[in-house]
């Protein structure tokens, strides 16, 4: 077909290409090209229609309510809809428009538009709506703003759809219940447990400051002049941070007649004498032990303490073991072992406080010999019946003439012992054991009656005539 070929339909409109209606305005017709063709005008273009009577409106038309609006598929167009026609049936076609056209009435017309303004109606309504839902907002977690989109209609419904998630520490500013609307601004910070020891005492506790410096202005630590073990810039990962808080405190010192008052962040006390400079020497102490910690408004009192040491020596004494001996006659008792006390060597503190002497006080103690335990020998022997013939004479005379009345008294030979100075034989042959010296005062006269029945006064020459007054 020639370019010069005269074509009988509508120019052919590219609909996706097309100048689209701004959302929410209606161009009245004429203002913009109207690409609606009834299919009823492509009939009468042909060669020989004839328009069938006249079409007249019986009612009104009325448009179904929006929710019940479907609207048509649209048709993309890329042949023309009908055949093309010969150059010379043209001006016919055209003519038979204009009279159809001419003949219709106004209520036809007003139904072929009223479906179009419905759908620009329908589609600027929908978009309003649309607009309207979506919110624009600010969130920031932890410190890291950005801004949203979001047709959620609370706090929490808009972190669900971020995959934000928050526990019993964490805090959410406005809170997740609070109703949205575009331009808020939302706020996110996690919470961070931190394992704070403040001035000597242990503490748990959390907070949602990143840094040091803002976890102490959360937990309301004084922090001018505290000793810190890490630097308050410091960052505060999610699992936490172990901080050490010494906050400034004052002390009041008494040295040397003077007080000394100091602001210090000491760890010790023995640190806050040191701050108000003055030096321990020797066994100087301070009132309260100086590893403690000290408090704010503490008055520590330095003790100076001078002094020397002591050595005694004191006795240890021995005790006494007692056994029964049936050899020997009741009220008999023999010391079979000596006894020896034992020594203890003691050491004294003698101190000096503040110039006033203190009570000696024992430092140490070491045993230098042991006691030896005394074991002594008592008769359970019965006493032997009197001696008839010796009874009535004076032994405790004749006692005293050869000894001084002493039981264990032994001559300066040693062959005699006891209050009659028995010889060890004669002793033994009148039933005594061992020595006579170490018997008692009553078997040595029992004895001594016994001999004066054998022998008379003979045995004691020298004092037998004491006997008889």
């Amino acid at each position: 077909m020639s370019n010069s070929q005269h074509l009988d339909y509508e120019p052919y409109v590219d609909l996706h290409n097309a100048e689209t209606v701004a959302y929410g305005v209606y161009a009245a017709p004429g203002t913009y090209d109207d690409t609606y063709r009834p299919a009823y005008e492509a009939y009468e273009a042909q060669e020989g229609y004839e328009p069938y009577g006249t079409y007249e409106a019986h009612e009104t038309y009325v448009a179904p309510p929006p929710e019940t609006l479907v609207l048509p598929e649209p048709i993309q167009l890329t042949e023309p809809p009908f055949p093309r026609q010969a150059a010379g049936q043209t001006a016919g076609r055209a003519a038979r428009r204009r009279r159809t056209r001419s003949a219709e009435r106004p209520e036809s017309t007003m139904r072929r538009l009223l479906p179009q303004a419905l759908v620009v109606a329908f589609l600027a309504g929908g978009t309003t709506a649309f607009v309207a839902e979506d919110k624009a907002v600010e969130l920031t977690v932890d410190g890291a703003p950005r801004t949203l989109h979001t047709f959620a209609d609370d706090v929490g419904e808009l972190l669900a759809e971020e995959g934000v998630r928050v526990g019993a520490h964490d805090v959410v500013a406005p809170g997740p219940g609070t109703e949205l609307t575009s331009g808020d601004e939302i706020a996110v910070r996690y919470g961070r447990p931190v394992r704070l020891t403040l001035d000597g005492q242990r503490h748990e506790m959390w907070t949602t400051g990143r840094t040091v410096e803002e976890a102490l202005r959360q937990l309301g630590v004084r922090a001018e002049g505290a000793y810190m073990s890490v630097s308050r810039s410091q960052r505060i990962g999610r699992a936490g941070l172990a901080l050490d808080v010494r906050t400034e405190r004052a002390v009041t010192v008494m040295a040397d007649g003077r007080a000394r008052t100091v602001r210090t962040n000491a760890a010790t006390v023995r640190e806050a004498v040191e701050a108000a400079g003055i030096t321990l020497r020797g066994e100087d102490t301070t009132s309260v032990a100086p590893g403690s910690f000290p408090r704010d408004g503490q008055t520590v009192t330095v003790l100076r303490i001078t002094g020397t040491q002591e050595v005694r020596e004191e006795p240890i004494p021995f005790a006494v073991r007692r056994t029964d001996d049936p050899s020997l006659f009741k009220g008999t008792e023999v010391v079979e072992q000596a006894g020896q006390p034992g020594l203890r060597r003691d050491t004294y503190s003698l101190r000096s406080v503040n110039g006033v002497r203190q009570r000696p006080k024992r430092i140490r103690s070491e045993i230098v010999r042991e006691p030896r335990e005394q074991v002594v020998k008592v008769g359970t022997k019965p006493l032997p019946m009197p001696v008839h013939g010796a009874d009535g004479l004076d032994w405790q005379s004749l006692a005293h003439c050869e000894s001084g009345g002493r039981p264990n008294a032994v001559d300066p030979s040693g062959t005699y012992g006891g209050l009659y100075q028995f010889d060890t034989h004669t002793w033994q042959s009148l039933g005594g054991s061992g020595r006579p010296q170490d018997a008692s005062a009553t078997e040595q006269t029992l004895r001594a009656k016994k001999l004066y029945v054998r022998r008379g006064a003979s045995p004691w020459p020298h004092c037998g005539t004491r006997l008889h007054g």
